[in-house]
């Protein structure tokens, strides 16, 4: 017997969950790309794009996923033979080094680890050596998806200018705008990368490349861009048909369009805490199971936690035998253990992650830790106590 039947949960850190208001708005026939409504719409959209990622400046947007996003924001100002350092904490930090190698650029990675986040003072310290000013760009990600580590990007930001380093700082928040805190100009992020398929609570195929105008002004004095990936005509279109290099990927608008509204009625700063306190609760039930069992959360400190997703490691087989059972057996996905492998465990089979971004509430995330420990019953893998007490008083 199995007890999936019904509406199922899909916990994986992206695509998340999206709203059935969302889904409504996207069912409709094709629209006029040339004149009327879907222009109109889409003028409304740049402004409340740029609320949520906190900047008055520039946002292009491009049909494709978050890799799109990462290669269209290295067009605009790396050139081939230029120089980026990037600081790695997980698979997609190490992913977006390889987008540059693959435009021509050189990558030197500084690795941290699996378990902690980027260290600004060994950032600083390799800028500082750089004395003829190579490095371009420094590429970093907010929130690693694969390891769950938020790094603190205004240090970086710190870091680069305390070494009185010219170079552009790009800040990767695919999995954490709308879910963790980020203030693209407080933080003085020159570029920021996302995708519409997590925090923004719409389908996959929207990239966005916000920038300031130093990036700008770096992309002026580029030699060559590739005529889709420019994000000049996009961000400063005079025809509507600029936004997007072509046709417009009209359904995915009218979804954003939705979301965006969810948004902004919601207000980020309650939506930031929403995504905190389902953290916690979270955080909690998993520190409760390991106190008499295997399972450890991968980042050990809370403040370098991201409130997006939360990396796991259970231990070969046993991560993947949960996550089987969870969906095959109660209708719950959770995350793979991407990037995650470790001596006996190649495939990373011990680890998982729980995503809760986006449209997330309290019975959802309480659900889905009680499903959870029923699949630990199941599967005689021993656990704590109290977990689900624990983050049910988290959320009270």
């Amino acid at each position: 017997m199995s007890l999936a039947h019904g509406r199922p949960y899909l916990a994986i850190p992206g695509p998340s969950v999206v709203p059935d208001v969302v889904l409504r708005a996207m069912h409709r026939a094709s629209p006029n790309i040339y004149e009327g409504e879907l222009v109109k719409m889409t003028a409304g959209i740049i402004p409340d794009l740029l609320r949520v990622a906190r900047t008055q400046h520039h946002v292009a947007i491009y049909m494709g996923n978050g890799h799109a996003a990462w290669e269209a924001a290295l067009s605009n100002v790396i050139a081939p033979d230029d120089l980026v350092l990037v600081p790695s904490t997980g698979r997609f930090c190490v992913g977006w080094g390889e987008m540059a190698e693959g435009l021509g650029a050189n990558v030197e990675l500084l690795d941290f680890g699996v378990k902690t986040p980027m260290d600004a003072e060994q950032i600083e310290a390799r800028l500082r050596a750089d004395k003829d000013h190579k490095i371009k760009a420094v590429l970093a990600v907010h929130v690693d998806t694969s390891t769950s580590i938020k790094n603190d990007i205004a240090s970086v930001r710190a870091a680069i200018d305390a070494a009185g380093h010219p170079a552009l700082l790009m800040a990767d928040c695919i999995a954490s705008l709308g879910c963790d805190r980020f203030e693209m100009d407080a933080w003085g992020v020159d570029v920021m990368v996302t995708a519409s398929q997590k925090g923004l609570m719409v389908t996959p195929g929207l990239g966005f490349v916000f920038f300031n105008d130093k990036a700008a002004a770096v992309r002026d004095a580029m030699p060559r861009v590739s005529r889709y990936w420019n994000w000049v005509p996009r961000a400063n279109p005079t025809q509507f048909f600029e936004y997007f290099g072509g046709t417009a990927p009209t359904h995915l608008l009218y979804g954003l369009r939705a979301a965006l509204d969810l948004i902004h009625d919601e207000g980020m700063e309650a939506v930031w805490l929403r995504h905190e306190k389902l953290a916690t609760a979270i955080w909690s039930a998993c520190e409760a199971w390991g106190q008499n069992g295997s399972l450890t959360l991968n980042v050990a400190d809370r403040a370098h936690r991201s409130h997006a997703v939360t990396a796991l490691r259970l231990g070969a087989p046993h991560g993947k035998d949960l996550r089987r059972w969870t969906e095959h057996q109660a209708g719950l996905t959770l995350g793979i253990g991407l990037g995650m492998s470790e001596d006996g465990d190649p495939l990373g089979d011990g680890f998982f992650r729980i995503g809760h971004m986006g449209h997330v509430n309290a019975h959802m995330v309480l659900g889905g830790l009680a499903t959870m420990q029923a699949g630990f019953d199941a599967l005689d893998i021993p656990y704590g106590a109290g977990a689900l007490d624990a983050a049910a008083k988290a959320l009270a």
